[in-house]
């Protein structure tokens, strides 16, 4: 998986446990695009749980940025049939007694580089499957 996301130099992480406040550790930058990798740390086996993407490629080759971009899609973004990840991830880390995440997001379009968001969530997300047989855990469907 690590190999497609190589090419893209705008990254960078943070963690995050219940404990603190989601909107306060998210360090993606707002209108960015691209996508972010989200793994359980709680173990000294990282593990990948979810793969999720924003941004949108228009038919003239610019970029539709989703308000808020990266930032918001991580801190707001709804999951587990509640409004925001900072309320539903904690809730779903307490239900599975996963002590701590770790989110790696990466900007995939930018002027030097054109990565569709969907499409490398989607590679990452075909890499995943190849090799494990499923989608990460808190991927429900692509």
């Amino acid at each position: 998986m690590e190999k497609e996301l190589k090419k893209y130099k705008s990254t960078n992480s943070f963690l995050f446990n219940t404990d603190l406040n989601l909107e306060e550790v998210c360090n993606a930058p707002d209108g960015a695009s691209g996508v972010f990798l989200v793994y359980d740390v709680s173990n000294e086996a990282k593990q990948l749980i979810m793969v999720g993407s924003t941004g949108t490629v228009q038919n003239d080759g610019t970029l539709k940025v989703k308000s808020g971009g990266l930032y918001d899609k991580i801190v707001n973004g709804h999951q587990f049939a509640k409004t925001g990840r900072k309320y539903s991830w904690p809730a779903q880390m307490k239900k599975e007694e996963i002590e701590a995440l770790e989110v790696v997001w990466y900007e995939t379009f930018t002027e030097k580089v054109k990565g569709i968001p969907t499409f490398v969530e989607a590679t990452v997300l075909q890499s995943y499957l190849t090799e494990n047989g499923t989608l990460p855990k808190w991927n429900v469907a692509f």
